[in-house]
């Protein structure tokens, strides 16, 4: 039966001019669950177990998996709104963003997904009934496209033209090759023709499907693509041939944005509810409303950059320097630089990322959830790229000053250089160089990136490992049950073995071998916690150490380990064990874990979101986002607050439900991770609420204590803490308490409150020596000598001298001393400190033209084997080769008169 829902829409299409883009997807949803179909969420934009991807960027990503056959659902037709995003790799066209009206970063994907269930037949009427029936789209505006057989080995798609002949006439039925209409999933697997639905950007669509060189494929302007019909009935094989699936499948994906647009009549998908909000409040922050003529397409780029941006963090994806994360970067810089090009010139995109928030939480709660982290993300990069702009637009504008006017290209190593030291975007350097008419080779300069940064490659594609099909067909033929929340041991039945990664029927004495049983009690490694070791044993005296315990697969535990004694055969009944006091300290450091994210919100704010983690039996690491260093009395609190959890000692719950209704009790879940339907809900302490698989205490107090030992910074905006707890925060403690009491010793404290008078009293004698050591070197270095260690070379004085122990420092305040002295002239120093030459060449400001600090202390520095430079008044350089100064002394006169000659 037909929800209402989906004709009200079609009423308010037909009798309204304002159209909510978001009642589309709404009642999108609504049609295809009243016709069977499960409504399954969107996933992340981190693809999950691909790394062939950068982000999802269709609808049919998340059920990849389900239509290869290796993964089972309980359901045979699905519909989904999926967030998308194509801004890296082969569908980059960030440049077109915001001066186009449909090209955009972020998008939704509506589509309907049969597996093995309906195909062309239903197909074909759903997507006509939906957009004729329900949004009440004229028929005459519409036409549609066929695979014409040319291109691939499949024949002319005769069964979806005879399907399409009752709803459209056949003048309004297009045939095009397969370069149009057939899609792959990659090089080999499933595929088939697909079939396009078009409207005609004016008018009624024109009948002219028999006429070459006409139709959508040959007309781009004319038409507008709305909706992909992908008819998986084949699979390609590695030559190149086609064989038929046994269950023909299909995927189709409609653009949000598009449809919204066409609904409502809008010329641009920037005029929808989608996105007209976001470009209208960019121009209220600017003072300006209305149309902005040349400048309408920065309000565009904020709008769409913003939307993308609060979508990618609520995804877990922060801004940094390399793969996800600098894609992020340069949407976010590119928006914020054409925000500095209209006039705004306070921070402005935390507001309109936060108003995405606001806009999209109902259908995207995760949003919501992760608004205040969005705002605080958004502004730190804000303010970051704020100064970034500021030194690298200095530095870029001195290089573009410095090219002679016959250039034609921005300097590759500029450029990597703006990136390297000043964190500016390649891209934005190729935007600024193309306005001044120079073009930049962008690949040149990531791999003169990649070199400076000493082999650190840019990881630009997906960071899972893609699991193998051995596990993923033991998964679809076992049953497994995990036993291990209530019980430590059991008796268990060996359902597969592995050896190298193929299935063996039998393993003896020494072999290193995976086990697959049909329970276990042992908890494989995920969500941080480490996977817990144990033992099988078995009659005859047989004995298997179990070294680790994964999950390759999405509810596949393999045990991994070596045969100690005996033989063991698929179908043994074994006993398993788990290593219980390492479990015990595992369940100790993962329940503080989550009482340390607690604690971090509630110090630092709500704006903290945990970004990993590493559970182990020694010790906890936890990665949250927060943009500047933790002080030191924001830590004692955040330890106050553990602690007093830990000896409030209340008890730990856990408990299955709904994701629904566990994100209603308030639980905090990881942010970009893909959760089921059904979610385990645990409880710890009086106050921490989580989504979580792991193992954790019955009562908090057997933690003992939380100790943090440490501190840092890991990413743009991401700090990690490490942390201790039970035996391993007293050890901590004893630890630290000996060093006190040794520090006591050696500075003659009496106790330990006394250590830091004595080492403040010990630093400031230690300052004052410190300066009567660099008075005296100043005076070594500018004393004795006079007159007669100066030469003169062609009117220009020259005086050139070493100085026993002198640092960088004090050759500086010599040279100054020196220079003054000599009123006119060049000074040239040398030391040795730590093994290593120092030179130092100062000119007095009346030479500037003739002489160069820089070029000078360039040439000298070959003596020492190294080199340097600096500014035409003062220049320093090194080198390994201490024995080479005296030649360095000696060469300075020569290295004037070649100067001077030039």
């Amino acid at each position: 039966m037909r929800r209402q829902t989906d004709y009200a829409l079609a009423v308010m299409a037909t009798n309204s001019t304002h159209v909510d883009a978001h009642a589309i997807r709404a009642s999108f949803l609504d049609y295809f669950r009243a016709r069977g179909h499960e409504v399954v969420r969107s996933s992340p934009l981190v693809p999950q177990n691909d790394p062939t991807l950068l982000f999802v960027n269709a609808g049919m990503v998340q059920f990849k998996d389900v239509f290869t056959g290796r993964e089972q659902r309980p359901y045979t037709r699905a519909t989904s709104v999926q967030r998308c995003l194509r801004a890296g790799g082969k569908h980059n066209d960030l440049d077109n963003v915001g001066f186009t009206p449909r090209h955009h970063t972020l998008f939704e994907m509506l589509g309907n997904f049969s597996f093995g269930d309906y195909f062309k037949q239903d197909a074909i009427q759903y997507a006509w009934e939906f957009l004729t029936k329900v949004l009440a789209i004229p028929e005459e505006r519409l036409c549609v496209s066929v695979f014409n057989g040319e291109g691939e080995e499949a024949p002319f798609d005769q069964e979806a033209y005879e399907l399409w002949r009752p709803l459209v006439p056949k003048e309004r039925i297009y045939a095009f090759n397969a370069k149009e209409n057939f899609w792959q999933m990659g090089d080999t697997g499933p595929c088939g023709p697909c079939s396009e639905i078009h409207i005609a950007v004016e008018g009624a669509a024109p009948p002219d499907a028999g006429t070459p060189g006409k139709g959508p494929a040959f007309e781009d302007s004319k038409y507008l693509e709305l909706w992909n019909l992908v008819f998986m009935q084949y699979e390609k094989l590695a030559g190149g041939g086609l064989t038929d699936l046994p269950k023909p499948s299909i995927d189709t994906g409609a653009g949000l944005e598009r449809l919204a647009a066409t609904v409502a009549g809008a010329p641009s998908n920037y005029e929808t509810e989608l996105l007209a909000p976001l470009v209208r409040l960019g121009k209220s922050l600017a003072g300006v409303s209305g149309p902005q003529g040349d400048h309408e397409a920065a309000f565009q780029v904020i709008a769409d950059h913003a939307r993308a941006t609060a979508f990618l963090i609520a995804d877990g994806v922060f801004p940094d320097r390399d793969g996800r994360a600098y894609v992020l970067r340069r949407i976010m810089r590119r928006a914020i630089r054409y925000g500095t090009r209209v006039g705004l010139d306070d921070t402005f995109f935390p507001r309109v990322c936060t108003e995405v928030a606001d806009l999209f939480s109902d259908a995207y709660p995760e949003l919501k959830a992760a608004r205040a982290t969005i705002e605080e993300v958004a502004r730190a990069e804000e303010d970051s790229f704020r100064r970034t702009l500021s030194r690298g637009i200095k530095r870029l504008e001195g290089a573009l000053e410095g090219l002679d006017s016959s250039t034609k290209a921005f300097p590759v190593p500029v450029a990597a250089e703006l990136y390297d030291t000043y964190g500016f975007p390649v891209d934005l350097t190729g935007v600024i160089a193309k306005e001044r008419g120079l073009s930049l080779d962008e690949a040149a300069v990531g791999a003169e990136v990649t070199e400076r940064q000493a082999g650190g490659e840019q990881r630009l594609g997906g960071g899972d490992e893609k699991v193998s099909d051995v596990y993923f067909a033991l998964e679809q033929r076992l049953e497994q049950s995990f036993v291990g929340y209530e019980q430590l041991e059991c008796e268990a039945k060996v359902t597969a073995l592995l050896v190298e990664g193929a299935e063996v029927d039998e393993v003896t004495d020494g072999d290193d071998v995976e086990v697959v049983l049909d329970r276990t009690p042992l908890y494989a490694e995920s969500g941080g916690q480490i996977g817990d070791e144990g033992a099988l044993s078995w009659d005859g005296g047989g004995a298997l150490a179990i070294l680790d315990c994964v999950k390759p697969a999405s509810a596949l535990h393999v045990h991994r380990g070596a045969v100690r004694s005996g033989r063991l055969k698929v179908g043994a009944v074994v006993s398993v064990r788990v290593e219980g006091a390492r479990r015990d300290a595992i369940r100790r450091n993962h329940s503080a874990t989550h009482l340390l994210h607690h604690a971090l919100r509630e110090v630092l704010g709500p704006h903290v979101i945990q970004k990993g983690s590493l559970v182990t039996e020694d010790r906890l690491r936890f990665d949250f986002s927060h943009s500047r260093p933790v002080t030191a009395q924001e830590r004692r609190a955040v330890e106050a607050l553990v602690n007093a959890e830990i000896w409030a000692n209340a008890p730990s719950h856990t408990e299955e439900m709904s994701l629904d209704a566990a994100k209603e009790a308030g639980a905090i879940g990881l942010f970009g991770e893909k959760y089921g339907e059904e979610v385990r809900v645990v409880s710890i302490g009086r106050s921490s609420v989580e989504l979580c698989g792991g193992t954790h205490v019955r009562h908090v107090g057997e933690i003992g204590m939380l100790c943090v030992i440490s501190e840092t910074g890991i990413a743009q905006g991401v700090r990690r803490i490490e942390a201790v707890t039970g035996e391993g925060a007293l050890q901590h403690v004893q630890s630290l308490t000996t060093h006190i009491e040794e520090a006591g010793v050696m500075v003659h404290a009496a106790g330990g409150a006394e250590v830091v008078d004595r080492l403040e009293k010990l630093l400031q004698d230690l300052k004052g020596k410190d300066q009567e050591i660099a008075a005296l070197q100043r005076k070594l270095a500018t004393g004795g000598g006079g007159e007669e260690a100066v030469v003169e070379v062609e009117g220009v004085k020259i005086l050139a001298r070493a100085v026993p122990g002198a640092d960088a420092k004090s050759l500086r305040d010599a040279a100054d001393t020196l220079r003054d002295r000599l009123k006119t002239g060049v000074v040239v120093l040398a030391g040795e400190r730590d093994d290593k030459a120092m030179l130092l060449v100062a000119v007095t400001a009346d030479l500037k033209g003739r002489l160069h600090a820089g070029k000078l202390v360039g040439t000298l520095a070959a003596h020492v084997d190294g080199r340097g430079g600096g500014r035409p008044d003062l220049a320093q350089a090194g080198g390994p080769n201490v024995a080479g100064i005296p030649a360095a002394l000696e060469a300075a006169a020569g290295a004037v008169r070649d100067q001077l000659a030039q």
